[in-house]
């Protein structure tokens, strides 16, 4: 039954991917411009070059011919030129992916750490006065904009009390081998005198723009872990437990917790899928070199071979990130196995 759920998992993943390639591939015939030079980034205006890009890319040939050729291309690491650094596509993609990721896995853990604890305190005091503070603060939270909220931090804690800087990713007295591409783990395996100093910094970097990202997810997972905890507690095991005399930290840590964190995990990995759309904003107001920031750049130079390669990156990572939460929740809750074959 696990290997069958998991090779439906596996063909909805192959479908999607199908799906996303048709769409970039499309995307060239939608952009402004010749096709030509959208899917290859190089300018039409050499006639031998022009000959050599239509053979390359079967331009002559049906839709059909271009696709299988497209697809060939992305196995192979080739998305084109870039109209604005003439660099290839993918290389700027490794490059800056890293950034993205790390900040983004950061506010993952934060908005793990914080929503989750508070969710489960907002339940242990249902309708009292945690309960109302945590609701309170989690509204708040929940309606203010990314972009609004970042602004805020960095006009009090930057520009008026100058606790954190506005921007970047590390300072420019400090230069780091890239090993891993996350900047607090490149430090920590970098051999040099000053790696203390370093990591202070590049923490200083990090947390106005990870608390920023980390806001909206928090909210989330506080509301979703506090009624997933309430509907735990209202079944009759945990009423039979209680009767036995059993306290509220009893109840909650060796009966309810187990239960109620189970949708919690799948709702953490859909945030993180969502976390890399809010980083964009975010990268963008920090000036944080990552694939988000890039991206926008590139819809503002137009320059349609990055903005076709970077869409393809994100949808990717964002496609991979949820399959495979689906396929982990499913080892954790063998129920949801069931319901997916129609089984009660």
């Amino acid at each position: 039954m696990i290997l069958d759920y998991i090779l439906r998992r596996l063909g909805l993943l192959l479908f999607m991917l199908l799906m996303l390639s048709i769409f970039t591939f499309s995307l060239a015939y939608l952009f402004p411009g010749d096709p030509l030079s959208n899917l290859s980034g190089v300018p039409s205006n050499n006639f031998s070059q022009n000959t050599q890009l239509e053979d390359k890319y079967f331009y002559n040939s049906n839709y059909f011919m271009q696709y299988l050729a497209f697809l060939g291309r992305v196995f192979q690491g080739d998305w084109g030129l870039s109209f604005a650094s003439g660099d290839n596509v993918f290389s700027h993609i490794l490059d800056l992916l890293p950034a993205t990721l790390e900040l983004s896995v950061y506010a993952l853990i934060v908005s793990i750490f914080v929503g989750v604890p508070a969710g489960i305190i907002g339940s242990a005091y249902y309708n009292r006065w945690p309960d109302k503070l945590i609701n309170s603060t989690t509204i708040v939270g929940y309606s203010m904009p990314v972009f609004w909220l970042a602004l805020l931090l960095i006009m009090i804690f930057s520009l008026k009390l100058g606790w954190f800087p506005m921007s970047g990713r590390m300072g420019l007295l400090y230069e780091i081998p890239a090993a891993s591409g996350f900047m607090l783990i490149d430090i920590m395996l970098a051999g040099f005198p000053y790696k203390g100093m370093a990591f202070v910094d590049a923490l200083h970097h990090l947390t106005l723009p990870t608390i920023v990202l980390a806001t909206y997810p928090t909210t989330v997972l506080v509301r979703f872990t506090r009624e997933s905890m309430l509907k735990i507690m209202d079944q009759n095991f945990i009423k039979t437990a209680r009767a036995k005399g059993l306290n509220r930290r009893q109840l909650i840590m060796h009966h309810a917790l187990r239960n109620a964190l189970l949708p919690v995990i799948k709702k953490i990995g859909l945030q993180f899928s969502t976390l890399i759309t809010l980083a964009m904003i975010t990268e963008v107001i920090f000036s944080w070199p990552g694939i988000g920031r890039w991206l926008i750049d590139s819809i503002y130079q137009r320059d349609f071979p990055a903005i076709q390669g970077g869409l393809m990156a994100v949808s990717l990572f964002v496609i991979l990130a949820t399959i495979t939460t689906e396929l982990l929740y499913s080892l954790f809750d063998p129920l949801s196995r069931n319901q997916a074959h129609g089984k009660v």
